[in-house]
C-alpha cells in the first residue's frame, strides 16, 4: 500500500464537498487527487487515474451515486456520504465500505477510512500470494486477518450488514460484507440458494422438499426458483 491513499470527492453539493475535502487534508495518510460536483467530470477523471477511495455523494443530476459506481469498469473503495438514510441497504448491496449520514462527524469519517484501510491490507495479503490466490481470501474477523480456503467453506449465511462463514460445525467466523461482493469472489462450485445463504455445492448430502442438508449437519430452505437452478447446475432430473 502507498504511503498516502488517493481520494476522489464526488458531491453537487459545494458546502457538502467543502467538508469532506478539508477532513480528507487533514489526515495524514490521505491525498485529495480530485473533486468533482458533476458526476460525468468525476467518470472522465477516473477513466485517466487511478485513486484508493471513492467518497461519493448519492443524490445527484446526471447520475445518481449507485448509478455513477455502476458504470465504473475498476471500482476503488467506496464511501457513500449522504443526507438520506434510504439508500443504506442499496449501498451495502453494492460492496461500498462505508455509508455516512451527513452532517459527517471527523471521527465518524475516520472509522470509515480506518475500514478502506482494513480492506485494501486484505486485498494486499491475496495478492501478495498469486500462485494460490484463486483458491483461498483473507477475511476482517475479530481484528484478525484470516485465511481461508474455498473448499473448506460449507455456507455462508447473511447478517445484516455482516456475513457468518461457516467452516464446520464449530468454526465459523464473522466479516463485515455482503452477498453480492461474496459471490463475485468463490468459485462456481457456490451457489446462492435464497437471499440469506451460499452453499457449497460439493458439501451437499441430500435433499428434502425444498430443503438441502449439508455436510456439517445442517439443513437449510432453498427458494422454488434456485432450487431449479441448483437442480440444473447438478444435473439432477425433476425434483
Amino acid at each position: 500500500m502507498s504511503e498516502k491513499l488517493k481520494c476522489l470527492v464526488l458531491d453537487d453539493e459545494p458546502l457538502g464537498r467543502e467538508i469532506i475535502e478539508e477532513y480528507v487534508n487533514k489526515t495524514p495518510f490521505l491525498e485529495l487527487s480530485a473533486s468533482f460536483g458533476k458526476p460525468l467530470e468525476a467518470l472522465s477523471y477516473l477513466q485517466e487515474n487511478k485513486i484508493d477511495i471513492l467518497l461519493t455523494d448519492i443524490e445527484m443530476p446526471q447520475l445518481n451515486g449507485l448509478q455513477f459506481i455502476d458504470s465504473l469498469k475498476s471500482k476503488p473503495l467506496i464511501i457513500f456520504i449522504t443526507a438520506y438514510r434510504d439508500y443504506a441497504i442499496e449501498g451495502f448491496e453494492s460492496g461500498v465500505v462505508d455509508y455516512l449520514v451527513k452532517p459527517v462527524a471527523y471521527n465518524r469519517f475516520i472509522k470509515a477510512i480506518t475500514r478502506a484501510q482494513e480492506s485494501l491490507k486484505a486485498k494486499e495479503f491475496v495478492q501478495s500470494d498469486n500462485e494460490f490466490e484463486l483458491d483461498r481470501m483473507f477475511i476482517k474477523s475479530d481484528n484478525r486477518l484470516v485465511k481461508i480456503f474455498f473448499e473448506d467453506i460449507v455456507y455462508i449465511e447473511a447478517l445484516k450488514d455482516y456475513l457468518r462463514i461457516h467452516i464446520s460445525e464449530k468454526e465459523r467466523y464473522i466479516t463485515h460484507s455482503t452477498m453480492k461482493a461474496m459471490e463475485e469472489k468463490l468459485p462456481e462450485y457456490f451457489f446462492r440458494i435464497q437471499r440469506s445463504y451460499i452453499i457449497n455445492t460439493n458439501c451437499i448430502k441430500s435433499f428434502y422438499g425444498n430443503t438441502v442438508k449439508l455436510s456439517i449437519g445442517e439443513s437449510l430452505g432453498i427458494s422454488t426458483n434456485h432450487k431449479a437452478e441448483l437442480f440444473r447446475r447438478l444435473g439432477i432430473e425433476g425434483d
